[in-house]
């Protein structure tokens, strides 16, 4: 299993995002690092409003949460396809759960994992038991971390080798520059592409053609946010293996919000 990247790779804005929030992300206990790639926990107190953006990864989470003002909760958020928003005023604190894409369904075999994409379930519908205090309540990052390892432990996951599939091709696809096609994933494993979509669909919960592309555009903003180093976009296009610049411009516009140089130009934000 390859360890957890230590990025801030879709973070929009991830140097203004960092002055504002303290931001970490310890890691699960060993029996959960199959299924676990990190956790995140954001404490913030903020004197003004600040809106947050995230271009999502392949990546279900449970995502444990309290506002200033409101009474916590705890909610499964399956992929989202569009840019994340989420304002932040006040104070408060989140503690998070990223599966790695592909493990998520061992903790919720019921349905396939294409039933939470798009969506933001809150717990009664899935977890009615938890206890949101063990999680939000420590100050102490050893204490909430080991409240949020005590919680899935809990849940007791089974070994499921379809999973294990499923994490470890949405891997390669991450980290393979040589896969830019659905056709070249599938054939990587030995397997026909409606199969690999079936997988997908049941344990990803995104089709491979949308976690391929999503990663293309996870590089192109990494590189956007250090402009400085004057990017080649027509370069950047061909070597993540799009036909054209206007391509990349088009896939990184709609996802993000403003094109890559206007993003680069803004200091790696969205206005």
């Amino acid at each position: 299993m390859a360890t957890p990247r230590r990025d801030t790779r879709g973070i929009v804005g991830a140097a203004d995002f960092l002055s504002r929030v303290d931001f970490r992300r310890p890691d699960a206990a060993e029996p959960l690092r199959a299924h676990v790639e990190h956790y995140w926990l954001i404490d913030w107190d903020l004197p003004e409003p600040y809106v947050s953006h995230v271009v999502p990864h392949p990546a279900v989470h449970i995502v444990f949460q309290r506002f200033e003002g409101q009474e916590p909760f705890v909610e499964v958020a399956g992929v989202q396809h569009g840019l994340f928003t989420q304002k932040l005023e006040g104070r408060g604190r989140v503690c998070g759960v990223k599966f790695r894409p592909g493990s998520f369904r061992p903790f919720a075999p019921d349905r396939p994992v294409s039933a939470w994409t798009g969506r933001r379930v809150l717990s009664p519908e899935v977890f009615p038991d938890t206890d949101l205090a063990a999680v939000l309540d420590p100050d102490d990052e050893t204490a909430r971390t080991a409240a949020l390892d005590a919680f899935l432990l809990a849940l007791d996951p089974r070994p499921d080798p379809q999973a294990e599939l499923a994490t470890t091709l949405v891997e390669r696809a991450r980290t393979d520059r040589g896969i830019r096609r659905v056709t070249e994933l599938a054939r990587s494993e030995g397997m026909s592409v409606r199969l690999l979509q079936r997988l997908f669909a049941g344990y990803v919960g995104v089709g491979p053609k949308w976690v391929i592309l999503r990663y293309r555009i996870h590089e192109a903003l990494e590189r956007a946010e250090s402009a400085q180093d004057k990017t080649d976009w027509a370069a950047l296009a061909a070597d993540l293996g799009y036909a054209d610049q206007a391509h990349l411009v088009r896939d990184f516009t709609t996802t993000v919000g403003v094109p890559p140089t206007a993003y680069a130009a803004q200091g790696g934000g969205v206005g």
